[in-house]
């Protein structure tokens, strides 16, 4: 169920995992993360190029016998979150308030494990490795972009260890697997004044209040049920004492949607209600609205690519599809708008802590998980090439 992978590589992903979790660094933070996966590749006789994209690590080899043509792009996250960790592990984080809790620490070490198998064994073409810094922030995609990684790439793979399935099962679906996801800021001006006198006043917690409720019309009856998308408003901020009425009023929130156009139509109802609502009652009410990620799309081409790779790795059996829509959002978008790709899920789930969703301060994996990861991304990269060359030669 490992793919093979040498024991003694294992346990360097193991150590890596672990020493990467016990010094978890915040988005744009991720200097010494870079440096001990660049010191882990150094290690396997390995020469990464560091700083790429702010703290990105890449890694460059070479296909059998030194030919050229498109790489193969295989990408791994790397920072952490401002969380305050409570698994109570033994290599728990010695950093007060910022903690893995998303898996990265173990998507960096699988990468290196895979790194590790390509510079063994190389595929048909060339691949690169990619280890991105602010994933959370969704600010290292675009980063790494423009610092040029995806020239001369022909396709790029990722994946996330998820809770829900156990190691030994790797989940591969087509379409949206991550949804769209857009911020929105509404500012409410309106006249503040005496709490008993509220007919002097034009109180901006009523409108903000009809804002909250109204908004969630938007998924309910104006979006077909059968087309997953969410608006939360996750801040409302107004007032400054009980017996005044506020005369201004902020609320915040998110956007996610799996669909480009109900990307848009949730964008223009947001800012319509606001109108709306501010004309109703004579506020000043300000829409802004923040364009994030896309979705992330696997085409039915690349998702059937990689269950190859699975099915070779795992078998059949452990080769599964998503078991419900994801709601939550993965600059891996950026990459996929530039070359075809995919992206998976790694079963990582642990027995006892299936309740500890990603973003817990519970979170955490099963270490099994790594030398699976990386033998499937290896399986997958060599697949990938033989694929490329395929199309270059028609």
């Amino acid at each position: 169920m490992d793919g093979d992978v040498p024991s003694e590589l294992s346990q360097r992903m193991v150590a890596l995992r672990r020493a990467l979790h016990a010094e978890p660094e915040l988005s744009g933070e991720e200097a010494r993360s870079a440096d001990r996966i660049a010191g882990a590749l150094r290690a396997l006789g390995l020469s990464p190029r560091t700083g790429v994209g702010g703290h990105g690590v890449v890694l460059d080899l070479p296909a059998v016998g030194g030919s050229r043509g498109p790489a193969v792009a295989l990408r791994a996250d790397m920072d952490a979150l401002p969380i305050t960790e409570e698994t109570g592990l033994a290599f728990a984080s010695r950093r007060s308030g910022v903690m893995h809790a998303c898996g990265h620490d173990g998507h960096a070490s699988l990468l290196v494990g895979a790194a590790g198998l390509l510079a063994r064994q190389p595929g048909l073409s060339p691949v690169r490795l990619l280890w991105q810094p602010a994933e959370e922030t969704v600010e290292g995609a675009l980063a790494m972009i423009e610092g040029g990684v995806l020239e001369g790439a022909g396709m790029i793979f990722g994946g996330h260890l998820d809770r829900h399935y156990p190691p030994g099962e790797i989940a591969i679906s087509e379409g949206a697997v991550n949804a769209s996801t857009d911020t929105f800021h509404i500012r409410i001006e309106g006249e503040g004044g005496h709490g008993g006198r509220p007919h002097e006043a034009l109180d901006a917690v009523v409108v903000g209040s009809l804002l909250v409720t109204a908004l969630q019309t938007i998924v309910s009856r104006e979006i077909n049920p059968a087309h997953p998308s969410v608006v939360s408003v996750g801040r409302f901020v107004a007032g400054s004492a009980p017996n005044v009425i506020a005369g201004s009023a902020e609320l915040s929130g998110t956007i996610r949607s799996h669909e480009a156009a109900v990307r848009e139509h949730l964008c223009r109802s947001i800012e319509r209600i606001g109108r709306a609502v501010g004309e109703l009652h004579a506020a000043r009410v300000e829409v802004t609205i923040a364009r994030g990620t896309p979705a992330v799309v696997n085409t039915p081409e690349m998702a059937e690519l990689a269950r190859g790779a699975a099915r070779a790795v795992v078998g059949a059996r452990g080769v599964v599809e998503l078991a419900t829509p994801n709601m939550g959002g993965e600059d891996f978008a950026h990459f996929l708008q530039h070359v075809p790709g995919c992206y998976v899920r790694i079963g990582g789930q642990v027995p006892g802590r299936e309740s500890y969703p990603a973003h817990s301060s519970r979170f955490d994996f099963d270490e099994r998980a790594l030398p699976i990861g990386a033998a499937f991304m290896a399986e997958l990269a060599r697949r990938a090439g033989q694929r490329l060359r395929e199309e270059a030669a028609s």
